[in-house]
């Protein structure tokens, strides 16, 4: 599967396009807000830029992408009124891979910089947005470039199916499946695991190169409770769509090894594996790491009935994930897969509590420089130590000798 061309949220502003059924995804924005806000803090704490960078990753189309970087802004604004001082010029950066409906975006700017000047009149900085399609697991910007980035219902998406599950493998390890289940052998779990692991550890290295020393990182992305990665919390969304393929398997609608090829390009860590990819990266340092719990819909209407809630939540995968699944199975039989979801989905919330476990981790770009000079500076120390100690030994040793001669004299 080519993620890069073919993963993207649902395009336009119909009933089944992203815009109209991000509702999850904008709650968990808000509930990660006191974060950023606190992350902005830090940042200004210390120095206030002329011109500051911002990049939110993920950031896809519809209502929730310009909110983000309003809400961002704006909190800079507040912050910078609060110490007395003016509010400096704003770059944003919004990145999505190139499929993404970057149209829709532009298309909304003028209202946008319309809206900045009647909300917060000629003292607001002025704001200049760009768009930067292309995969974050690579390099995006130029070095030095970036002040703050965020990223959103976004790094749990790999940037490829974990090598070996692929379609073309001889045999399908996960039949059946399109994720991790509780059925799935060791391997496959490894595999993802792995695939996650070299995925994040590629975006750390890139952005450690964008981002200046003392900048921050808010990053947002579906996770587990525990170590288990076969969790319902993690994945059992895939489980009963899975199920759903499979019913139409068993009616001659969909071929089987159609299924059994198909691996989702998706990954839900625990929060052990986030800290030990940053861990081992080296460049950012964990400020703070929460998980925190969301209803399957977001929590819209949690007292109806569970066949409605089940279709809400299949419009909010559906939007997600059909650019992949009609890759693989054809547009004929999406509207017929998804009411067998939301029938399936509504079954099962009618009888489980099961919630998404999201993580959210706060990060500060070390100073590598500082770091290295320091570790110059013992390193000279030492060798300075090191030099004065052969010295000393060496007219200790002179002295012993000559003390020897004296005493051979006398005797």
């Amino acid at each position: 599967m080519e993620v890069v061309r073919l993963l993207h949220m649902n395009k336009g502003a119909g009933e089944t396009s992203y815009a109209q059924n991000s509702k999850v995804q904008s709650k968990i924005i808000s509930i990660a807000k006191p974060m950023i806000e606190e992350a902005l803090v830090e940042i200004l704490s210390k120095n206030i830029p002329e011109s500051v960078g911002i990049a939110d990753l993920g950031c896809s189309s519809g209502p929730n992408t310009l909110s983000v970087i309003s809400q961002i802004m704006y909190m800079i604004h507040g912050q910078c009124c609060h110490m007395g001082r003016s509010s400096p010029e704003f770059r944003l950066f919004l990145n999505d891979l190139y499929s993404n409906d970057f149209n829709d975006i532009f298309v909304s700017l003028p209202a946008f910089y319309n809206k900045i000047k009647e909300e917060k009149g000629i003292g607001f900085g002025s704001c200049f947005v760009f768009g930067a399609p292309g995969s974050f697991y690579g390099r995006l910007f130029p070095g030095n470039s970036l002040h703050f980035v965020h990223s959103s219902s976004s790094l749990h998406w790999l940037s490829q199916v974990p090598p070996g599950l692929e379609s073309n493998a001889s045999t399908a390890l996960n039949k059946g499946k399109l994720y991790i289940s509780k059925s799935s052998p060791k391997c496959v779990l490894d595999a993802y695991s792995l695939q996650f692991h070299n995925d994040f550890s590629s975006f750390l290295k890139s952005r450690s190169l964008e981002v200046v020393s003392g900048g921050r990182m808010v990053l947002t992305l579906m996770g587990r409770s525990t170590s288990d990665a076969t969790t319902e919390d993690s994945c059992y969304h895939w489980e009963l769509l899975a199920q759903a393929l499979m019913s139409m398997v068993s009616e001659g609608l969909v071929k089987e090894e159609m299924v059994d090829s198909f691996n989702a390009p998706y990954y839900a860590p625990c929060a052990e594996e986030l800290k030990m990819a940053i861990e081992n990266d080296g460049s950012f340092m964990v400020d703070r790491l929460e998980a925190f719990e969301i209803e399957w819909d977001g929590g819209c209407g949690i007292m109806n009935d569970p066949f409605e809630r089940g279709v809400r939540v299949a419009k909010t995968i559906r939007a997600v994930v059909e650019s992949m699944l009609e890759s693989q199975f054809g547009k004929h039989i999406m509207d017929d897969l998804f009411r067998r979801y939301a029938w399936l989905v509504g079954d099962y919330l009618a009888s489980s509590k099961t919630k998404y476990v999201n993580l959210v981790v706060s990060l500060v770009k070390k100073d590598l420089r500082a770091q290295e000079n320091k570790d110059y500076c013992i390193s000279d120390a030492l060798r300075i130590s090191s030099v004065r100690l052969r010295k000393w030994k060496a007219s200790f040793l002179r002295q012993i000798k000559s003390v020897f001669k004296v005493m051979s004299k006398i005797y």
